[in-house]
């Protein structure tokens, strides 16, 4: 299978790695590559310049947005939420019909300050807003509640738990399943909320979740954010 994975954080990182390591064949998608491969700073939330991890990983090629979004049999959301749209835009994802696209990303919006709110929220979602803005994608709404660690390895949280997964096609929320045990989430672990509109719930839990790990004192703490689809996700931008 071919995945672009739009975004070059922590977390599109973390999957297209692990997408790799399974013997698929990834590209991330960034606004500009020349650009990513040239950082040489740590992101403000300590995430290592793309330059560092692309080494460790020859096997998956970097191109633009809209270039990987072609070569992708399926699309990976993993860019901030803020500004998702804007890059399934660039993306051209109007032109991928048919294409199923998983979203783990959140709409988290720092513009008051630390912790975060959501936009949308409440009567809408990020999940219902592409498929929306882009009708011919068969949106997935799924992982966007955990770190990033935890999405592609669920050995790392011990007992029982369970990813939610979101969406209006029912042969795509099949494909994803079928993903989602390639990275070890066992059939009861999986749990089929129905719709689109479902991701709501999903992306309301972020705000709880956050508090939960400031109250707890976490010292990863800006990591988790990051697993969460906050800043430093969308990389290339």
């Amino acid at each position: 299978m071919r995945y672009a994975v739009l975004g070059t954080g922590i977390v599109g990182r973390t999957l297209a790695g692990r997408l790799s390591g399974l013997g698929h064949e990834v590209v991330i998608g960034t606004r500009d590559p020349e650009a990513t491969l040239a950082r040489t700073e740590a992101s403000p939330m300590g995430t290592p310049p793309y330059a560092t991890w692309q080494a460790d990983h020859p096997g998956v090629r970097l191109a633009g947005f809209a270039e990987a979004a072609r070569a992708g049999e399926a699309l990976v959301n993993a860019t901030a939420g803020l500004v998702s749209i804007a890059a399934l835009t660039e993306a051209e994802a109007g032109r991928s019909d048919g294409k199923l696209l998983i979203d783990v990303a959140n709409p988290l919006d720092f513009s008051r300050g630390f912790p975060p709110g959501l936009d949308p929220v409440d009567r809408d979602s990020l999940g219902e807003l592409i498929q929306r803005t882009f009708p011919g994608l068969r949106v997935v709404k799924t992982l966007n509640t955990m770190n990033c660690a935890v999405m592609v390895d669920p050995s790392r949280v011990a007992g029982e738990h369970h990813v939610f997964m979101a969406g209006d096609d029912a042969d795509a929320k099949k494909a994803v399943r079928e993903l989602l045990h390639t990275f070890g989430w066992p059939e009861g672990g999986i749990l089929d909320l129905g719709g689109i509109e479902s991701a709501r719930g999903t992306e309301m839990l972020l705000p709880l979740w956050l508090r939960l790990m400031g109250s707890l004192g976490h010292t990863d703490f800006n990591f988790h954010i990051q697993g969460a689809g906050g800043p430093g996700s969308w990389g290339g931008h």
